[in-house]
């Protein structure tokens, strides 16, 4: 698979060590990749104003003036794609990657045994987002990926399809519907479905979106959805 990696730190020798594992992992999956590196969150920005087709960041947080952080939050507001992966020595910022919908993150020394396997999840995402479900709305059909899913509303034989840039309704069943999902998905009530990786919080009662729309889980569920959410993490 050709991939292009951006790695984003401001001690060089943090990156080219990096650099060299993704080298090594390259050679054994057979991954052709671009890799550019970055001193600092300025300087990535500058660059993917006209180069948005990175595939995997991976970012420091802790750097000068802008950190890793605000760096994702920058690349979020108009891509929902690129595998985003935070390198730190500290704990204390793990909470700032759910805003921002972060693969991992990966706290220093880092070595292969840590870093492979979630180089693996980014690749297995990116190929996610090749899949899609053909949905037949009033005005026209449209292929929408199953990635950018948030989640899904029943209304008696139609659906309402809640997506990153958009809403969709179609007439069909939810649980036809369902039939065309995988296990990144999760039926909390008898009339919803969300996508895992979209889900900030939940509750007893209900489930908040990243997007803030809230849904209803099923009364005695909550521990089921719990667990689907940490099966998928």
């Amino acid at each position: 698979m050709k991939l292009k990696i951006a790695i984003c730190d401001d001690e060089e020798k943090q990156r080219k060590y990096v650099l060299e594992l993704l080298e090594a992992w390259a050679k054994l999956g057979r991954h052709l990749l671009v890799i550019k590196e970055f001193p600092n969150a300025e300087s990535f920005l500058f660059q993917y104003e006209t180069e948005k087709d990175f595939d995997i960041l991976l970012l420091d947080v802790e750097m000068e003036k802008l950190s890793g952080i605000d760096l994702a939050k920058e690349v979020r507001k108009e891509n929902k794609a690129v595998q985003i992966v935070f390198i730190t020595g500290y704990y204390e910022y793990f909470s700032d990657g759910f805003d921002v919908s972060a693969l991992h993150y990966l706290i220093k020394p880092v070595d292969e045994r840590k870093l492979y396997p979630v180089l693996d999840r980014a690749v297995s995402n990116l190929s996610y987002r090749e899949r899609s479900v053909l949905l037949s709305t009033a005005d026209a059909d449209i292929r929408v990926p199953l990635a950018d899913i948030l989640y899904v509303e029943s209304e008696n034989v139609y659906v309402v399809v809640h997506t990153v840039s958009g809403i969709h309704r179609s007439r069909i069943p939810l649980s036809k519907f369902i039939q065309q999902l995988d296990d990144t998905f999760f039926q909390v009530h008898r009339s919803f479905v969300v996508g895992l990786k979209y889900v900030k919080k939940v509750s007893r009662t209900e489930v908040t979106m990243l997007n803030g729309d809230v849904v209803p889980i099923r009364r005695g569920s909550y521990d089921e959805v719990h667990a689907a959410l940490i099966r998928h993490l």
